[in-house]
């Protein structure tokens, strides 16, 4: 009986290739944002962004990917090199704590049951919903109106390696469009608080993670036929 279940492992090689490999661990970064107050730079980290993720291997091209992530997001119109923006002199500050799940393609097989050191750039997208507060600006002054939440559509490019046998790290960048134009006070929801929107009320607000991930893996390892 046992010689006959090795043999179906042999024709049906698609088993082996869908032993699982979890992996969990932490990232650490920067944030920058992008909107109608600061620097309208994508990349430039500013605020420290820290976090933790959990990834569920299905395949050596794709991983189910599950985070928590959060950081405080700034901007400050003195940073910008447009001029009307360095005149008026706004700022904000503003935290998000991110919840993201989606899929992580790797551009090449990353076969983590294989122990050579390997290395693959890759990409993920998928859903996130974060907590933040509603701002707005009077007076000169930003102000919180109220908490609330939001979703965005996450935008990663990343690369890692298998250090060890059970250790990966990756650098990554990944921003997020966001559904909401109110994380820097420029357009708060409040109706109360309309006649003080300002800037292009019809470009949504990003924010960006950049940084550094650290996974432990974990999992059942793949069964291949004796030779």
């Amino acid at each position: 009986m046992k010689k006959i279940f090795n043999l179906l492992l042999c024709f049906f090689p698609f088993i082996t290739l869908n032993a699982q490999i979890h992996e969990i661990g932490v990232f650490l970064g920067g944030s920058n944002f992008v909107g109608d107050v600061g620097k309208t730079t994508y990349i430039a980290p500013e605020k420290l962004a820290f976090g933790v993720l959990y990834k569920w291997n299905k395949s050596p091209r794709h991983a189910y990917r599950f985070s928590y992530t959060q950081s405080t997001i700034a901007g400050n119109d003195k940073d910008s090199e447009e001029t009307g923006r360095s005149n008026r002199g706004y700022s904000f500050e503003n935290t998000v704590k991110e919840f993201s799940a989606g899929l992580e393609f790797n551009f090449f097989d990353f076969n983590l049951h294989d122990y050579h050191p390997k290395v693959t750039p890759y990409i993920y997208s998928g859903l996130s919903y974060f907590l933040y507060d509603e701002l707005y600006i009077s007076g000169g002054q930003t102000r919180k109106d109220k908490n609330s939440s939001s979703i965005a559509i996450p935008m990663t490019l990343g690369i890692k390696s298998n250090i060890t046998p059970h250790f990966v790290i990756g650098a990554e960048v990944g921003a997020r469009y966001t559904f909401t134009d109110d994380l820097d006070g420029s357009n708060p929801g409040n109706d109360n608080l309309k006649s003080l929107r300002f800037g292009n009320l019809n470009n949504n607000d990003w924010y960006v993670f950049s940084g550094i991930t650290l996974t432990y893996t974990f999992g059942q390892k793949p069964c291949y036929c004796a030779e």
